[in-house]
């Protein structure tokens, strides 16, 4: 199989299983992709997800430029997933946070990847970009669009123009990457990440997810006012009430996502 799939103590970890092309993702595995994401959404257990690529050379070079689709730019653009590349660049219904681990490059659609996740860890030798143009295509699937929301539009268009790599440090300072360890440490701050968004009521933590994502083009003033679905589940939650007697009893609170 080309992507693993575990599920442990609430936690989804989805790996790229593809060493020997870099992690590129071709038909079968961007069908896998898409199917792991539609079973996370259908799981009340799931509250994290860990994104990866096996080995340490690559989180994901992207598209499979050696298997071949048989279609031109423009037909691949006409059938693009709605949901951008791999299934979660522009995915919207996905509640539960995704931790992009990246442990090395990460280039065109492995890049999109990335910017469909909630918070980045990277290795200090992971690098960044979109060379799309070098090789007469664009960055399609979710790269033009959601770079440019991202970090500076002048430093986005200067990596789509040019298809340099962005180095880890520096994604970090323009706010792309959360946290940059040396590689032998990169499980380990993933793993403290997780148990923090673990040591969180659920229902909150999704509607944090929800409201950031669906408010983002709103002035602050109509984000606020925005009574989104998944706010009114979370105030009105029994971890809500649950949260607050754990606090004033000096105790851990038990969640249990209702």
């Amino acid at each position: 199989m080309s992507v693993r799939f575990d599920v442990t103590g609430h936690v989804a970890r989805v790996t790229i299983d593809r060493p020997d092309r870099m992690n590129a993702v071709d038909a079968a595995t961007e069908a896998e992709l898409s199917r792991i994401w539609a079973l996370v959404e259908a799981s009340d257990d799931i509250r994290c997800v860990v994104l990866t690529g096996a080995g340490d050379r690559a989180f994901s070079a992207g598209a499979d430029m050696k298997a071949g689709n048989g279609l031109s730019g423009l037909e691949y653009w006409a059938a693009a997933n709605p949901d951008g590349f791999g299934g979660i660049a522009l995915r919207q219904s996905l509640t539960v946070p995704v931790i992009a681990r990246v442990n090395g490059l990460a280039l065109g659609g492995g890049f999109e990847m990335v910017l469909g996740a909630d918070i980045v860890i990277a290795s200090s030798t992971a690098r960044f970009g979109l060379p799309e143009a070098k090789v007469g295509r664009l960055p399609l699937d979710g790269g033009m669009v959601a770079l440019q929301r991202l970090i500076p539009r002048n430093i986005a268009a200067g990596l789509m123009m040019t298809g340099r790599m962005m180095p880890a440090d520096e994604a970090a300072r323009l706010g792309l990457v959360n946290a940059v360890v040396p590689p032998d440490q990169l499980d380990a701050e993933v793993d403290a990440w997780v148990a923090d968004i673990l040591s969180c009521a659920p229902l909150s933590v999704a509607a944090i997810k929800d409201t950031i994502r669906a408010t983002a083009h709103l002035d602050p003033q109509e984000a606020r006012d925005l009574r989104r679905p998944a706010l009114i589940a979370a105030l009105q939650s029994e971890d809500s009430l649950e949260g607050v007697a754990a606090f004033r009893e000096k105790r851990a609170p038990v969640w249990r996502g209702r």
